[in-house]
């Protein structure tokens, strides 16, 4: 039988991607993309993984949620998260995706940090889905994702001899 990407079958070569080969590679991924999985701890110490719509600002990922729900109740207890972020996948070839880790925080309106997130989200096109006003801005609270290390996976890098898991850490 025909191999069509034979170069998957090996082991693969263990080579590391430049750090800003790899950061542009994930910049690229967070920019084409727009839906996360956010995981979150429950009281009980289950997972909560819970798909959000998200923008980023470089390697920070912003989604609004509301105070109340279970996500940010679980986050406002334990700010520890992990994210996963893919494109959609046509065979093994094309896998490629990220898994963020670091720690949430939630700004509101009236954060000192707040205006420099608003600008990055995209919030005109959801006021305009939900029917709200464009000449209102919103005044919901935004999480904000810091990652520390990132793990990133695309297979074709081993087309070119590179490991297909590479790591990034925050400096």
């Amino acid at each position: 039988m025909p191999t069509t990407n034979p170069w998957l079958a090996g082991a693969g070569d263990d080579r590391l991607l430049e750090r800003l080969e790899l950061e542009e590679r994930i910049l690229n991924l967070l920019s084409s993309q727009n839906m996360a999985v956010v995981a979150t701890t429950r009281p009980d110490g289950a997972p909560a993984a819970t798909p959000v719509r998200y923008y980023h600002l470089g390697f920070e990922v912003i989604y609004s949620s509301w105070n109340q729900s279970p996500k940010s109740r679980n986050l406002a207890r334990d700010p520890r998260v992990s994210v996963g972020i893919f494109a959609p996948l046509v065979g093994h070839a094309s896998s490629r995706g990220a898994q963020l880790f670091g720690h949430a925080r939630t700004l509101e309106r009236d954060h000192p940090d707040a205006d420099k997130y608003w600008e990055a989200f995209r919030w005109q096109s959801d006021h305009a889905e939900r029917g709200r006003a464009l000449t209102q801005p919103p005044i919901d609270p935004l999480t904000v994702i810091t990652p520390e290390r990132i793990v990133y996976t695309e297979h074709w890098l081993q087309r070119s001899g590179y490991r297909p898991r590479q790591i990034w850490r925050a400096d």
